[in-house]
């Protein structure tokens, strides 16, 4: 009889680094909504977020963007012009489109918020990592970015 051949060493399994993932950057997002603080929910601060990199939207384009429904953006939108973070102006060609944008307190408050996630995440990166594991998490970043791309 002749010998078994060696087990040949596979990968973990992309259900179980699935899983993983997802409870660790669960973990992260929830730890840089507490250094952020509170005051406008996560849709809220979603679109706020849209608006800044985008610029100028529609409703319509904003719920494409964030692929949910025109309703929803719409109650966002209220609720963030209410509090004084987003207006609504005439387009200047086209009187059925109101673009929404930021007002200053909207983007200083964007800024706030990416600023005091961002300072969390760099802390715990400085902390809890060596050179090298902040080395491999670096080079980790673009495979994330294709994972979450459309």
């Amino acid at each position: 009889m002749s010998p078994e051949p060696p087990a040949v060493p596979r990968g973990p399994r992309p259900r179980d680094t699935a899983e993983e993932l997802q409870l660790a950057l669960g973990m992260l997002v929830r730890q840089m909504r507490a250094a952020a603080g509170g005051g406008v929910s996560l849709s809220q601060m979603s679109v706020l977020k849209r608006l800044d990199r985008l610029g100028p939207c529609t409703a319509s384009e904003l719920a494409r963007a964030e692929k949910i429904r025109p309703q929803s953006v719409i109650a966002t939108v209220n609720s963030l012009q209410a509090d004084g973070l987003v207006v609504r102006t005439p387009h200047p060609t086209d009187g059925r489109r109101l673009p929404i944008s930021l007002t200053p307190e909207g983007r200083a408050l964007v800024r706030e918020r990416r600023e005091a996630g961002h300072g969390r995440l760099a802390e715990l990166i400085t902390e809890r990592l060596t050179d090298a594991e902040q080395r491999m998490l670096a080079d980790a970043v673009p495979l994330l970015r294709r994972l979450a791309e459309d």
